[in-house]
């Protein structure tokens, strides 16, 4: 006789997104038998979502840990205080929402809506960023709000609009399996993307023809498995674009049928690049001449050439020129629109791409419209149902002309939400400096303390990853839905419905009558109809029944229900009014700081594997902090020496801004002359080691990105 065996239900697998950087990695949640006390970690295991197309399974340490940081240091209740010397008291929501309501109005009589001001995040999800536009720049009038992707992405996005017409990547993951060489610059993919990195080195290793050219003034981990690492000078990138560009010309290695028939601005472009002559570059960046050629041969051979950048290419004074500059290089020999090829920007932040959509920069309305068009406007003003005129025609304030516009005290509300510029913005005292001239700032995150609490008036709790549902667009354009799949703790609430509620109590309850994120949702994509980036055949529904989805994605789809619409431009058909392409012709202006005798070095910036921006999660995570525990300065053996620098000396690190202390890390993965120092360690996990108090604040005059990048620094042995 057979022994009965009670049968046991299946753990409960639940599908979202990594909540960290741009790859966009699908993750499965499996909820284990445990006591209901247990441990967030405990409860909830992660692993790579097999199934995601864009991760196929794979996730990093920062993925992989993510559940051991939910329940750790989080903002439960609402906060308020009266000035910055006072100590926060919890009140209630009606309390915190009845001050911020009544600080608007007041804003508005007395100062106008220029003076009220929100700086969100590439961590909001795309209702949260869609239902911001909505209460800012229509019902309140004001394009005032940008977001930490001001930082990351838009020299990519102003480089994309001026060569293609329009935003968005052209190209996919799946191109990282087709390449014939991958052109890597200003981007250690290896460390800030390593998920899409190992799938291409899956590629490279199978075939021994594939190159990989790495372009970064250090030795990074992506240099390192490299067939030509380009050591250039911080700043040269532009002189080394166009010295490419000078040799296909001279080659005759140019597709001249598709320059005719698909691009306009070449003849400029050639007249440009004739002074790019391979010893004067060769100079300019500090490379070997024979290294250059070669790095132009590898081009010239690949049928198929895929370029990556990041954010030592937008984090720079010439920012969109040094995108198109990658552009142009496609234009001249036709890699676009094909397998394999194309300029691919890999954004940081895991909603970088969504905000972009929903029109999450001062310059940008939802469905990748403009402020300055003003067909754009009356679009808007139309499908909100509000009157002409409503939007304003003026371009918001940018995160930095926030802090100016506080410095004049020209700001009567600042409103920040899930980012952290008290550790993340340049010329960091100034910006501090500025953040305490504020009369009223809201900080609306999940955690407490960080930096940026200190010089708030109100904190207001939210839910974050496992929490809220929402959805994110990751780099190659793939839209994910991210489930929530727990209650909020304490009193937090989604991002989105705190707008909405403001929106609400202002007057506006028939704008803001959306009970869920799907409704939401399903508003916002209807908004984006006929526009470059159509998302209207995705729901969240839709994501929940078949996953991610790639927009393109509209209503009427004429090839079906397809998922994955891979490549952008297959038919040469551009968003311009003529429907080309356009060429962009620059010369290198070089960085905005040149060393000099007094500060005789160039600083550079970057992230770590494990560390993930400022620390807010990261830092709470025991496996990550045991693997980078302390900030540190690369400096290279000879510049060690002169100055008797040896390791694990205390370094002080000075510009003409402020100065930090940094650990010396003695290594020829750094080129002489320049330094290099993480961007992770705020004011709570380091004493005197934030990155940004070196930096300044110079930006793009188009995308209006600031040279996070290089600035001039002297260094000597702390005292």
């Amino acid at each position: 006789m057979t022994a009965f065996r009670p049968s046991i239900a299946p753990p409960k697998t639940i599908k979202t997104l990594c909540p960290y950087c741009g790859v966009g990695c699908g993750l499965e949640i499996v909820e284990t038998v445990a006591p209901p006390h247990a441990n967030f970690a405990d409860r909830f295991k992660v692993r790579g979502d097999r199934a995601h197309p864009s991760s196929q399974g794979m996730v990093c340490v920062k993925g992989a840990t993510i559940a051991e940081s939910i329940q750790k240091d989080r903002l439960l209740h609402p906060m308020m205080r009266d000035r910055f010397d006072a100590e926060f008291r919890q009140v209630s929501w009606n309390e915190a929402l009845d001050a911020i309501v009544d600080r608007i109005q007041q804003v508005l009589a007395t100062k106008g809506a220029d003076a009220l001001c929100m700086y969100g995040s590439g961590q909001f999800q795309t209702e949260d960023y869609y239902i911001a536009q909505k209460l800012f720049k229509g019902c309140l009038g004001t394009n005032n709000f940008d977001a930490n992707s001001r930082l990351c992405m838009s020299s990519a996005v102003s480089g994309y609009v001026k060569s293609f017409g329009a935003d968005g990547p052209p190209c996919c993951y799946e191109d990282l399996d087709m390449t014939d060489c991958l052109f890597a610059i200003g981007t250690n993919t290896a460390e800030c993307h390593p998920i899409i990195f190992n799938r291409f080195r899956r590629h490279h290793k199978k075939n021994p023809q594939v190159k990989l050219v790495v372009v970064d003034p250090r030795r990074t981990q992506t240099a390192e498995v490299a067939d030509l690492h380009l050591a250039i000078q911080p700043g040269t990138d532009i002189d080394l674009l166009n010295g490419l560009a000078h040799l296909l010309v001279q080659w005759g290695k140019c597709d001249r049928d598709f320059i005719e028939n698909h691009t306009t601005g070449f003849s400029e472009f050639a007249d440009i690049i004739q002074i790019y002559e391979p010893e004067f570059v060769a100079r300019r960046c500090g490379i070997n001449i024979d290294d250059l050629y070669l790095a132009a041969q590898y081009w010239a051979d690949s049928p198929r050439v895929l370029s990556l950048w990041s954010m030592g290419v937008n984090q720079s004074t010439q920012g969109t020129a040094k995108v198109q500059c990658i552009i142009n290089l496609h234009l001249l020999t036709a890699q676009i629109g094909k397998a394999g090829s194309g300029p691919f920007s890999l954004t940081g932040q895991p909603n970088a791409m969504g905000g972009r959509e929903a029109g999450g920069l001062a310059n940008l309305l939802p469905g990748y419209r403009f402020v300055a068009n003003p067909q754009h406007r009356s679009e808007l003003e139309k499908f909100w149902g509000l009157p002409s005129g409503q939007i304003s025609d003026r371009i918001g304030r940018t995160a930095w002309d926030m802090i100016c516009g506080l410095e004049a005290d020209e700001v009567g509300l600042l409103w920040i939400a899930a980012t952290n510029p008290a550790v993340s913005f340049p010329d960091l005292e100034r910006t501090k400096k500025a953040l305490r001239r504020s009369p009223f700032t809201i900080y609306q995150d999940a955690y407490d303390p960080i930096e940026t609490s200190t010089y708030a008036h109100i904190l207001l709790p939210a839910t974050q990853w496992s929490e809220k549902t929402g959805t994110m667009t990751n780099s190659e354009r793939c839209v994910t839905l991210c489930q929530a799949f727990h209650p909020p703790l304490g009193e937090a609430r989604d991002d989105w419905a705190i707008f909405a509620e403001v929106g609400r109590r202002l007057g506006f309850a028939d704008k803001f009558d959306f009970q869920t994120s799907a409704e939401v949702h399903s508003e916002f994509v209807q908004i984006t109809r006929d526009r470059p980036c159509d998302m209207t055949g995705i729901s969240h529904a839709k994501l929940a029944a078949l996953g991610a989805i790639q927009w393109q994605a509209p209503e009427q789809n004429p090839e079906g229900d397809r998922l994955h619409n891979k490549r952008l431009y297959g038919d040469l058909q551009f968003h311009t009014p003529d429907r080309k392409a356009r060429f962009g012709a620059y010369h290198s202006q070089g960085v905005f700081e040149t060393a000099d005798e007094r500060y005789p070095f160039i600083l550079t910036t970057g992230r770590l594997y494990g560390h993930w921006h400022t620390q807010t999660r990261t830092g709470r995570i025991d496996k990550i902090r045991q693997m980078h525990p302390h900030p540190f300065i690369e400096i290279h053996p000879q510049d060690a020496e002169k100055f008797n620098i040896n390791a694990g000396d205390l370094v002080e690190v000075r510009s003409r801004r402020g100065a930090s202390k940094f650990p010396a890390l003695v290594t020829e993965r750094i080129s002489r002359g320049v330094l290099f120092v993480p961007m992770h360690w705020g004011a709570l996990w380091a004493d005197n080691a934030e990155a940004n108090a070196l930096t300044h604040a110079e930006a793009d005059p188009d995308s209006k990105q600031p040279e996070l990048k290089a600035c001039a620094v002297a260094i000597s042995l702390a005292r």
